[in-house]
C-alpha cells in the first residue's frame, strides 16, 4: 500500500482546518511533520490535493472527490481497531443539534447513551440549522439533529419527530385576554424572533405567509432564552417551539397566545452524509434517537 492512514489523517485535518499548522495541532504533530506527510502523499501519486487561496488551503477538485473516500476509510479503520480491542462503543461521536433540540432534547439522549455505554464520548455542537447542515456536509460532524427543512445532494434526511411553534407574550400583555388572535392583531405587534438561517425562523416565516412583509420584526436574536427574556420584559411578542416554552408557561412567566388560523407545525429531522461510514457506535446512536 503506497499511502498510510496517518497521511489520510493529515489530508482530512488540513481539509477541515484549511491550514497545515492548525491541522498539525489537532493531530498533536509538528507542523513540519504534517507538511512532510501531506507533501509525500501528493508526490507519491503526482497529484495536487489543495489549492492555495491567500493564507488558506482549499481542496482541489481531485481533493474534493477523494475526501469522502478518505473519511470512510479512516472511519472503518477506527471501527476495526475498536472491534479488535473489544471496544465497539468507546470511541467519540461528534453530534450537531439546532438550538431547540440541543438545549431541550439532545442532552437527555446523550445521558441515556452514556448510561448504556459508559466508555462512549459524545461531543455536542449547538448552532442554527444552516450551520449544522454545512458541518455535516463537510464531515465536521458525524450526524445532525435539525429543526428546518433541508435539500442537500450529499445528505440523507429522515423524519425524526413532530414539533409545533407557539406564539407567546408576557403574562400582563393586553393580547393575553383577547382570546383568539386575528391577522390585524399580529400586524400590530412588535415581534422578537430567531435569526434567518434557523429552522424556527423558517417555520415562522412560512406560517406568516401573506402578511410576513408587513410584520414589525423588532428584534432578531440567536438564542431562545434571550427571546424569552426579551418577551418577559415586555419588548414584544415571540414565537418559539412549545418544547422551549413549557417550563416558563407552567411557571406563569410567559403566556401562550392562540393563533389557530396559522399553521405552526413542523418536523425535526436526522441528517447524515450519504458517503459517511456508519460505525457501530453511530448506528447505536441512531437507533436510540429513533426509539
Amino acid at each position: 500500500m503506497r499511502y498510510s492512514l496517518r497521511q489520510l489523517e493529515v489530508f482530512l485535518a488540513t481539509a477541515r482546518e484549511e491550514n497545515v499548522s492548525r491541522a498539525a495541532q489537532s493531530l498533536a504533530m509538528s507542523q513540519s511533520a504534517a507538511s512532510g506527510s501531506l507533501r509525500e502523499l501528493e508526490q507519491q501519486f503526482g497529484i495536487q490535493l489543495f489549492d492555495r487561496v491567500g493564507k488558506r488551503l482549499q481542496l482541489s477538485e481531485l481533493g474534493r472527490q477523494l475526501r469522502p473516500q478518505a473519511e470512510s476509510l479512516l472511519d472503518q479503520a477506527r471501527a476495526f481497531e475498536e472491534t479488535l480491542c473489544g471496544e465497539q462503543f468507546s470511541g467519540r461521536l461528534e453530534i450537531g443539534a439546532t438550538l431547540t433540540i440541543g438545549n431541550y432534547l439532545a442532552v437527555g439522549l446523550i445521558a441515556e447513551f452514556r448510561r448504556r455505554h459508559p466508555a462512549a464520548d459524545i461531543g455536542l455542537a449547538v448552532a442554527n440549522t444552516e450551520t449544522i447542515v454545512d458541518r455535516v456536509a463537510s464531515f465536521g460532524l458525524d450526524m445532525g439533529l435539525i429543526e428546518g427543512e433541508v435539500h442537500h445532494p450529499d445528505l440523507e434526511t429522515r423524519f425524526w419527530r413532530e414539533d409545533e411553534l407557539q406564539v407567546f407574550a408576557a403574562p400582563d400583555h393586553p393580547l393575553v385576554k383577547t382570546g383568539v388572535l386575528r391577522d390585524e392583531d399580529l400586524l400590530a405587534q412588535a415581534w422578537i424572533v430567531r435569526e434567518p438561517g434557523s429552522g424556527t425562523r423558517q417555520t415562522f416565516d412560512r406560517a406568516m405567509h401573506g402578511i410576513l412583509p408587513d410584520l414589525n420584526i423588532a428584534m432578531e436574536l440567536q438564542h431562545t432564552e434571550a427571546i424569552k427574556r426579551a418577551v418577559e420584559a415586555g419588548l414584544g411578542v415571540g414565537c418559539l417551539s412549545r418544547i422551549s416554552l413549557a417550563d416558563a408557561i407552567r411557571r406563569g412567566t410567559l403566556a401562550p397566545l392562540q393563533v389557530p388560523h396559522r399553521d405552526f407545525h413542523r418536523q425535526f429531522y436526522l441528517i447524515n452524509h450519504r458517503r459517511k461510514f456508519q460505525s457501530p457506535m453511530l448506528g447505536e446512536w441512531l437507533q436510540l434517537c429513533l426509539q
